[in-house]
C-alpha cells in the first residue's frame, strides 16, 4: 500500500510518502508544500492545492492520510487550518483516492508511544522506523511522514481511522468490473 501523509499548514503544509504494511515499511520520499506568508490567504490555498495534487499525480497513492485539526486556543489559526484542511482533502477527493484522517494524540501516540510527545521524538522515530540516515526536515515533512505509518498501522482497525472511500473511485471500479473489456479499451 502506498500512502500519502499530510500535515496541514497555512505556510508550510507537510507531506511524506511510504510504501509498505503494519509490519514492514519504506520512506518514498518526502517535502513541504511552501506558500507566501505574506501572500493572500486564497493564493496559498490554490499553491497547496496545486501542490498536493501535483503530489498525486506523481506518486499515485492508494490513501492519503491527513492530520486532523487540533483545538488550538487562537480561533483564526484554527480556522485557517481548516480552509488548508479542505482544500487537501478536495484534491484527493477529485483525484479518486482514498482519504483517512487522523488525530494528532494518535499519531504520536503510534509513532512514539506516547500522545503528548514533542516535535523532536517524532522525527528521531521516523529516522529509526524509516531506516533514514538523518532525521527528516523539516518537522512539518516529518509529522506527514508520521501520519501515513500511522494509517499504515490502522488500516485494518476503521474504528481509530475516518477513512472514506472516494466515490468516483468506487464507481469507476463498479463500472470497470461489470464491463472487463473496457479495462484495455481506455486511451
Amino acid at each position: 500500500m502506498r500512502v500519502l501523509g499530510i500535515d496541514p499548514g497555512s505556510e508550510t503544509t507537510g507531506w511524506g510518502v511510504v510504501d509498505g504494511d503494519a509490519r514492514r515499511y519504506a520512506a518514498v520520499d518526502f517535502g513541504t508544500v511552501k506558500a507566501n506568508p505574506r501572500g493572500r490567504f486564497a493564493a496559498r490555498l490554490l499553491k497547496i492545492s496545486l501542490g498536493v495534487e501535483a503530489l498525486i499525480e506523481r506518486f499515485c497513492p492508494d490513501v492519503c492520510a491527513v492530520e486532523e485539526a487540533f483545538f488550538a486556543v487562537n480561533a483564526g489559526t484554527a480556522l485557517k487550518l481548516g480552509h488548508v484542511r479542505g482544500v487537501v482533502l478536495l484534491a484527493a477527493e477529485r483525484a479518486g483516492v482514498e482519504i483517512a484522517e487522523y488525530a494528532p494524540r494518535l499519531i504520536k501516540q503510534t509513532v512514539v508511544g506516547y500522545g503528548a510527545a514533542e516535535k523532536q521524538q517524532v522525527q528521531e522515530m521516523m529516522r529509526v522506523l524509516l531506516k533514514l540516515s538523518a532525521v527528516p526536515t523539516p518537522h512539518d515533512a516529518s509529522d506527514a511522514l508520521a501520519v501515513a505509518v500511522t494509517h499504515l498501522h490502522h488500516a485494518r482497525r476503521p474504528e481509530l481511522s475516518k477513512t472514506k472511500a472516494a466515490p468516483a473511485r468506487a464507481k469507476l471500479e463498479a463500472l470497470l468490473a461489470a464491463n472487463p473489456r473496457r479495462r484495455g479499451a481506455r486511451r
